[in-house]
């Protein structure tokens, strides 16, 4: 079953990923074990096994997003260059405006 059922990191992350997603109406959390979101074939946004909320973001926007206190994303020792990880503290509008960005920048992509 989709949503993180299988999700092997902190439930209360995973229920925020889930409100975040929820929030927006063309999303869906999708993977058992690794919770994740996609557009046109690309991976928009995951929630690594640590509880980080990941987004993808176009070269400039996550730039901003690291100076604002994003971190760089490795996943099985690789630096994961158009993801960013977004800070555990940050609030609901935020996190939701950096999804969004994430979603329009991934919909500009060619589809896969």
């Amino acid at each position: 079953m989709p949503g993180g059922s299988d999700y092997p990191g902190p439930g209360d992350r995973l229920e925020t990923y889930r409100e975040l997603v929820d929030r927006h109406a063309d999303a869906d959390v999708k993977g058992a074990k690794n919770p994740y979101t996609s557009r046109n074939g690309w991976m928009t946004s995951f929630l690594d096994p640590d509880g980080a909320i990941c987004v993808r973001l176009g070269g400039p926007e996550r730039d901003e997003a690291l100076a604002a206190g994003a971190s760089e994303v490795q996943q099985y020792g690789r630096n994961m260059p158009d993801f960013a990880a977004l800070p555990a503290d940050l609030s609901d509008g935020d996190a939701d405006s950096w999804f969004a960005r994430s979603w329009d920048h991934t919909g500009t992509l060619d589809p896969k």
